[in-house]
């Protein structure tokens, strides 16, 4: 009976979430009464000494910092610059505005990573104009919801941080490791589009004649090269400090966090009001992120001191099961878990759950991140609570309908599934860079 239970408290947290119960205090409260059950009173004199130590764990420092730079960036007008010059670039392309959304949001995701603001802002800058040109609402859905989850995975991603806190693998490996499956999947993305434009163009019609010459006596050099540069010289700044060794993850961030502050300061958006925002926004994300923390932090303490990783590392051992078998299934249970619950609160209940078991096959800890990283990316698209569907409904036009934005996003999922696939193959994907930087 004994050993039934860290499952039990594992299994009791699940349907607290799905209730509906607010994920810090299921997390901490399921754990306080099975601890005061088991352990009694004096058990929890462990807890604020595991509190104090994650809370002081330097490389968390990032996270507040990266939250900064990308709602920073949000309020500068970067977002619109840019979306507005590739929509003159790809004009006359065939699905040159979906293209053009799919690269602003990888280029935001690059120099922000915050997925609500890039949905967000693309919906309402992007899905009027794609409509009113006859685009498909299933496709122009699709690609905006798709695209502005890219901040997930390709760095500075904050999934990335807290995945390499919770795994204990360097943040910058996990920076490096995650940046050709990024670059794969926005590839992906891109000759979907293209393809479908050969095969269905009456789902993107072709810019008329008129349009073009408009957008020609817009466009200047100064313009393409001023929307560019700017997020192109930030992501430079962050990433490229990081990959040269010049600079740790945390203090990347802070490069980044001052950088996000100048580019607003010199686009002439930033003033005392736009600063308070966007100080009271970055205190409340990194508030939620951190209760959801220390609530982990209780979880964890009592399921291992149940011996719940113990127990289930040595069930699996037991049990023969082949490493990638358990792969598999704890890839399909985080794909299935991201449609009803967050990613956050999939990082701190399941993977801290997992990782021992991963250690005890020996399998390479970057790589398994990686993989979760671009798993947990579906859980923003994947219907019903996808975050990135709920973000783009908010600002939609009332004809774009919740079924067109189930039907459209359907895929991209399928492209990220098929990239997943293409990872769990062939692991260098993700392990070639960091070696190759590091000198291996």
């Amino acid at each position: 009976m004994t050993s039934l239970l860290p499952f039990l408290m594992f299994g009791s947290v699940f349907l607290l979430l799905l209730l509906g119960y607010p994920v810090a205090l299921t997390l901490g409260g399921v754990s306080v009464i099975f601890g005061l059950l088991i352990f009694g009173p004096e058990f929890f004199a462990l807890l604020p000494l595991r509190i104090w130590g994650t809370m002081n764990n330097v490389v968390l420092l990032a996270v507040p910092l990266f939250v900064f730079m990308g709602v920073m960036l949000e309020k500068s007008g970067i977002a619109e610059k840019l979306l507005e010059t590739m929509s003159m670039l790809f004009g006359k392309f065939r699905g040159g505005l979906a293209l053009s959304v799919v690269i602003v949001g990888a280029l935001l995701a690059a120099s922000t990573g915050i997925v609500g603001a890039t949905v967000v802002t693309m919906g309402l800058m992007s899905l009027p104009v794609m409509l009113k040109r006859g685009y498909q609402p299933e496709l122009a859905t699709g690609t905006i919801a798709a695209s502005g989850t890219l901040g997930q995975i390709i760095p500075p991603s904050i999934v990335l941080v807290l995945l390499g806190s919770i795994l204990n693998v360097s943040v910058g490996d996990m920076f490096v490791g995650a940046l050709i499956p990024g670059l794969m999947l926005v590839t992906a993305y891109l000759l979907y589009i293209v393809l479908l434009g050969f095969m269905r163009p009456a789902t993107m019609p072709s810019v008329s004649q008129e349009e073009m010459l408009s957008f020609a006596s817009k466009a200047s050099m100064k313009t393409v090269i001023e929307a560019f540069l700017i997020p192109m010289l930030l992501v430079l700044a962050v990433l490229g400090s990081i990959f040269a060794g010049i600079a740790s993850p945390t203090e990347a961030a802070a490069i980044g966090a001052f950088g996000a502050l100048l580019l607003t300061l010199y686009q002439r958006k930033l003033s005392l009001d736009v600063l308070r925002s966007v100080m009271r926004e970055t205190t409340s994300l990194t508030s939620m992120v951190f209760m959801i923390l220390a609530g982990a932090s209780a979880f964890s303490l009592v399921f291992r001191g149940m011996h719940g990783d113990r127990l289930l590392t040595d069930a699996i051992l037991q049990a023969n099961l082949q490493p990638e078998l358990f792969l598999a299934l704890v890839m399909v249970l985080v794909f299935l878990a991201g449609f009803f619950i967050d990613f956050i609160e999939i990082i701190f209940i399941i993977v801290p759950v997992v990782a021992p078991v991963f250690t005890a096959f020996g399998v390479d800890l970057l790589w398994i991140g990686v993989l979760l990283a671009m798993n947990l990316q579906a859980s923003f698209l994947t219907p019903p609570f996808g975050f990135s569907l709920f973000y783009l409904k908010g600002v939609a036009p009332k004809e774009v309908t919740t079924s067109h934005l189930y039907r459209g996003i359907i895929p991209f999922i399928v492209i990220q599934v098929m990239m997943l696939v293409l990872v769990i193959v062939f692991p260098e994907l993700v392990t070639w860079l960091p070696k190759a930087l590091s000198g291996h």
